[in-house]
C-alpha cells in the first residue's frame, strides 16, 4: 500500500483512478470528540494497486479527491457506506456518486441483514482479518505498521 502525503501525488493518483470503472473506498475516523467524525485516512484501490491517503497532512489538498468521489464515470464501491457517505457530505455538501454498497449486495445475496466486512471475506475468500487495529487513534501521527496493515487488509480489493 503507497501512503500518500502530499497534493501533487494526490492529484497523480485521482487521474489515473478517474480511468477506473471502479474503485473500493474505505475511509477511518475519529468521533470521540465532536459530533461529526474527524476524516483521518482514506483507503482507496483499483485493480493495480491500493492507496492509503494522510487526511490529515496539513499540506495536501483533498480537492482532486473530492472530484474523484463525485465523477459520474467511476463507481465507488464501499462496504456499510452510511458514515462514510455522513463524512463526505459534512466535508463537501455533496454525497459521492456513483456508489455501490456491499453490505447491501450482501444482503440481497442472502448474507444477513448486516454482514459485516470481515464475515463477508471470511464466509467468501476463506481468510480471517485482523481488526485489533479498528479502533486505535486513527488521528495520531505518525501512523503505525499495524495501522498501515489494518488499512491493507480493508482495501476490498488487496486485503
Amino acid at each position: 500500500m503507497t501512503l500518500i502525503t502530499d497534493t501533487a501525488s494526490l492529484k497523480a493518483l485521482t487521474e489515473r483512478l478517474s480511468k477506473a470503472a471502479y474503485i473500493t473506498v474505505d475511509t477511518e475516523f475519529m468521533r470521540d470528540s465532536s459530533y461529526y467524525s474527524k476524516l483521518c485516512l482514506v483507503q482507496v484501490a483499483d485493480s493495480d494497486g491500493a492507496f492509503a491517503i494522510d487526511t490529515l497532512n496539513e499540506d495536501l489538498d483533498l480537492g482532486s479527491f473530492y472530484e474523484l468521489m463525485f465523477n459520474p464515470d467511476v463507481l465507488k464501491v464501499f462496504h456499510a457506506c452510511r458514515q462514510d457517505m455522513e463524512i463526505f457530505f459534512h466535508a463537501t455538501g455533496k454525497l459521492p456518486a456513483p456508489i455501490f454498497d456491499t453490505q447491501v449486495a450482501a444482503m440481497v445475496c442472502g448474507f444477513g441483514e448486516s454482514a459485516g466486512y470481515e464475515t463477508l471475506v471470511k464466509q467468501i475468500a476463506g481468510k480471517s482479518l485482523d481488526k485489533t487495529a479498528r479502533f486505535t487513534d486513527w488521528a495520531r501521527r505518525p501512523l503505525s505498521d499495524r495501522q498501515l496493515d489494518y488499512a491493507w487488509e480493508m482495501s476490498p480489493i488487496f486485503g
